[in-house]
């Protein structure tokens, strides 16, 4: 028996509007594995970051020794990076989480800590004079200065993210990875193809999300533009 000539998934093309009707909710799973998968690990490892980016900027000594382990970090090809985590951690989404966590650190920890490094000395040294303390300091002048530096690792990090998070289908973790995984298995070219493009999307959302973001809070920015 043959396919109709309308049946695009008997067909199997790469565009296929029926593979959408029929598999919407198989996607919109995968869509929520994938930004909550995205969105725990940018969050886990900036709050790694800052901490580990203000001690490298208070102890000049600690920035080599900070930045070179980050970097080493980055290095580790992926699949790598989960087998040598797989012990710990196991087959969960856990496992991904950490790794990609890893991977963050590299792009976080550069970029805020090129933030504060970027902080006029005369600017800390007027807050001093005002009665600030070092930890006043560090909230209400530091940080707030080093935010334009720092979304833009924040900014590089999430799209990094979103792309590794697919490498977790080898764990059964990879959000619209699994689709791909298996659509590549399969030849499945309306599956591999609507994964890719929304993790693209996905890609291309966040950037442009956290970009918006970064011209609300840091409104002197725009002004020293104009």
């Amino acid at each position: 028996m043959t396919a109709p000539p309308d049946d695009c998934l008997a067909r199997n093309e790469w565009i296929c509007g029926e593979y959408l009707n029929t598999r919407r909710q198989i996607l919109l799973d995968a869509v929520g594995q994938h930004l909550q998968l995205t969105a725990v690990s940018v969050l886990i490892g900036l709050a790694l970051a800052v901490p580990l980016a203000v001690l490298a900027r208070r102890w000049g000594w600690a920035a080599g020794p900070v930045l070179g382990v980050t970097t080493v970090l980055y290095t580790i090809p992926s699949l790598a990076m989960f087998s040598l985590l797989l012990p710990v951690y196991g087959l969960s989404a856990a496992l991904v989480v950490a790794g990609l966590v890893l991977y963050s650190l590299t792009l976080l920890v550069r970029n805020i800590l090129a933030g504060l490094r970027a902080v006029p000395e005369d600017t800390r040294q007027a807050a001093r004079g005002m009665g600030y303390g070092p930890i006043r300091l560090l909230l209400t002048v530091e940080l707030p200065l080093a935010v334009p530096a720092a979304m833009a690792g924040l900014r590089i990090a999430t799209v990094s993210a979103v792309s590794l998070v697919t490498v977790g289908a080898i764990v059964g973790f990879g959000g619209l990875g699994n689709l791909i995984y298996a659509g590549m298995n399969t030849y499945f070219k309306a599956q591999v193809l609507t994964a890719s493009v929304l993790c693209v999307v996905i890609a291309v959302a966040a950037d442009l999300l956290l970009l918006g973001v970064q011209r609300l809070i840091t409104p002197w920015t725009r002004a020293a533009r104009g």
